[in-house]
């Protein structure tokens, strides 16, 4: 069982002054000069309280890899402060939660995983695909390991923005985790996402199978709504399903819960 608390992935309403209307967003390691501000930003962003120890081995790279992102078109003394992290420790595969998933090669010896603890953007830089870039990274940089056979992490099962981010950089869905979460005594699931890297991929799983089933649904149905609004036909209100002869409402856009805790891209 890991010292630190499983990954979170939030953005700080947090105000940042001097942004550039196109800022240049450079990616780093964390170092112990970010000690104060990792502290600060993971205070605001997370529902738990984070261990001094972890914040010790993140900025002075302990067990655990890290990237940082700053903005290097902010004034000269902001220059080089946090806007966004991403933090990660290895895992020994044959230990891992997904050991059953991956496909081994014992002539390369002992085999590893990469999990991504805490993963953070401030509000004021968010839709500018720091989270993509950052996670990005760390795919990079665990393909580079001949013994790393892959990074997964953990979403809170609503967080649809979350999902399609993972979704998007090939992250495949492999399990959900009834009751995972535990916030303000409520419990959530999550969804494990698996990024297979250096010939460790499996076949799809049936969760994943499922998920694309409903993604390409509600893709459908999108369609058909976007052709019925188009030929104007104002009073219609639901929408028939001709192949199961259902009755399915207009969807409409999920609201995503926004008190704290919960995760958003």
């Amino acid at each position: 069982m890991s010292p630190f608390p499983r990954r979170f992935i939030e953005d700080s309403s947090m105000e940042d002054p001097g942004i550039s209307i196109f800022p240049s967003i450079y990616y780093r390691p964390i170092n112990p000069n970010d000690l104060d501000r990792l502290e600060q930003i993971h205070r605001d962003l997370f529902p738990i309280k984070y261990e001094s120890e972890f914040f010790r081995s993140v900025v002075n790279g302990i067990d655990i890899v890290s990237w940082a992102a700053v903005d290097r078109s902010r004034p000269e003394d902001h220059s080089d402060e946090l806007i966004g992290f991403v933090t990660a420790k290895f895992v020994l595969a044959k230990e891992s939660e997904i050991d059953d998933l991956i496909h081994y090669d014992s002539s390369k010896g002992e085999e590893t995983l990469i999990y991504i603890l805490t993963l953070g953007v401030v509000e004021t830089y968010r839709n500018r695909g720091i989270a993509m870039s950052l996670i990005s990274e760390v795919i990079k940089y665990a393909s580079g390991l001949s013994l790393c056979r892959g990074v997964y992490l953990h979403v809170i099962a609503h967080n649809n923005a979350a999902i399609l981010l993972y979704q998007r950089l090939m992250f495949r869905c492999v399990r959900r985790l009834h009751g995972f979460y535990l916030i303000k005594h409520q419990h959530f699931d999550a969804f494990l996402f698996v990024y297979f890297i250096n010939g460790s991929r499996t076949p799809c799983s049936p969760l994943e199978v499922a998920m694309f089933v409903v993604n390409y649904m509600k893709s459908g149905i999108k369609s058909v709504a976007s052709k019925l609004v188009n030929k104007e036909e104002k009073g219609l209100k639901w929408l028939i399903c001709k192949d199961t002869d259902c009755v399915l409402p207009t969807l409409t856009k999920s609201n995503l819960g926004s008190s704290s805790g919960y995760e958003f891209i």
